[in-house]
């Protein structure tokens, strides 16, 4: 699929330029002003998504009867007359974009509590908790829906939102058929779809998939939010549905398994030790790494400070265990701190999602780690010494990156950019 022009119906090279080249006529001035106005106006009133969704469907509705009436399109076939349609709505909702998706708070907090559970799921999920045969089991070619999937976010315009999940949707749609006819088994339906999409959804864990499927059913021409469009977004929606209410019934699993598989996920995305138990006791228990490298000091530091303690407090800079530390009882006591997480998508991959396209990213992203780490612990005069042997190595790669390197127009941090700066200077 061509992501430069995501459409999929033949009327794809018409839609978008056709559009801007007729709205660039002399004839057409009427129709500038009325676009310009409506778009003034609207974006001047408060956000309310269902007078929003309603007045755009209405001035779409309007624009299009006016159209058909006009010299431009006197003569022109019905499938014109729908590309013209479909690139007023893609200019309409490119500009109010901003003004209209995930305008009310509500929405936002069902994105962040959507993402933080399939977060948690997609740890311990596999295909037979969907029931999904083992001939249909494919997990490898179900990247290529997940992908898909995952570039919704990329655009603005409905149709090119919805396009992403008619692409995910027909991706598992043909697997599935390939799987029967390799298998002799029935033609799959939709007992067997859903739980692919399901599953792939759970995989892909889009951000604000909430939002993005409430701004394709709010400014979607509903003229063409129909057929096959229409059946694949209705199983998008059963998907949404679905995760939004999972518990071990809807995994065949027991509820106390899936509440311990919970945990044990939450434990793993915070980097806790196993013996984490949700948040609910006071006393935090510490990294693994944490205690292994402290283990070493504790009884050095307790001799001290009973020593001193009775002339004056103890001054100590904190090393990089004790900030780890007091990072993660910040992020246990936070439980929306797991949006924190939500830029960083390889730390919920496991070793068989990552492709060989992956390995150019995940280096950068060591780098970056190394760096980050060992300006950490420069900073608060302690050694490094787990990546110290590296830095002069990733240092240098990053100099000879030059304007292209790991840190261009990253802002994760400050420091990282100060070691690549000193490194390109010592490198000249």
């Amino acid at each position: 699929m061509d992501n430069a022009e995501p459409f999929s119906a033949s009327t794809a090279p018409l839609t978008w330029h056709d559009f801007l080249e007729r709205m660039r006529h002399p004839s057409a001035s009427e129709f500038v002003k009325s676009i310009k106005t409506f778009i003034v106006s609207f974006s001047n009133n408060p956000p309310d998504p269902e007078k929003d969704s309603a007045a755009v469907q209405e001035f779409l509705g309007n624009m299009e009867s006016a159209f058909r009436a006009h010299p431009l399109w006197a003569g022109r076939s019905e499938e014109e007359l729908e590309s013209a349609g479909g690139g007023l709505e893609k200019y309409i909702m490119t500009k109010l974009f901003t003004r209209v998706f995930a305008s009310h708070p509500d929405d936002a907090k069902v994105d962040d509590e959507l993402y933080e559970k399939l977060a948690l799921v997609q740890q311990f999920i596999r295909p037979e908790h969907l029931d999904i045969k083992p001939a249909y089991q494919n997990e490898t070619s179900w990247l290529l829906a997940q992908k898909e999937l995952q570039k919704i976010n990329l655009y603005k315009a409905p149709r090119d939102k919805l396009v992403c999940i008619l692409s995910c949707c027909k991706v598992i749609s043909n697997l599935l058929f390939n799987a029967s006819t390799d298998t002799n088994e029935s033609l799959p339906g939709a007992d067997e779809f859903l739980p692919v999409l399901i599953y792939v959804t759970i995989k892909a864990n889009p951000p604000q998939l909430h939002s993005n499927l409430l701004y394709i059913q709010r400014y979607r021409r509903e003229s063409r939010l129909v057929g096959e469009a229409a059946y694949f977004f209705t199983n998008m929606l059963s998907a949404e549905s679905f995760v939004m209410n999972i518990n071990g019934e809807s995994l065949s699993m027991d509820e106390t398994e899936f509440q311990k598989n919970m945990e044990s996920a939450q434990a793993l995305i915070y980097g806790l030790s196993g013996d984490y138990d949700g948040g609910q006791s006071q006393s935090i228990p510490e990294p693994k790494e944490v205690k292994k490298e402290n283990s070493s000091t504790v009884a050095a530091e307790s001799t001290t400070e009973e020593s001193t303690v009775k002339d004056q407090p103890v001054s100590k800079i904190p090393s990089v265990s004790d900030l780890e530390t007091k990072g993660a009882s910040m992020i246990l006591k936070d439980e929306t701190s797991i949006k924190e997480f939500k830029n960083f998508p390889y730390l919920y991959s496991r070793a068989g999602d990552l492709t060989v396209g992956d390995v150019e990213d995940l280096l950068n992203s060591y780098k970056q780690l190394v760096l980050m780490y060992t300006s950490l612990a420069k900073g608060v005069g302690v050694s490094a010494s787990p990546v110290e042997t590296q830095n002069n190595s990733v240092a240098t790669d990053a100099a000879d990156e030059g304007s292209t390197g790991v840190f261009s127009g990253s802002s994760e941090s400050k420091l990282a950019e100060e070691v690549v700066s000193q490194a390109e200077d010592k490198a000249q």
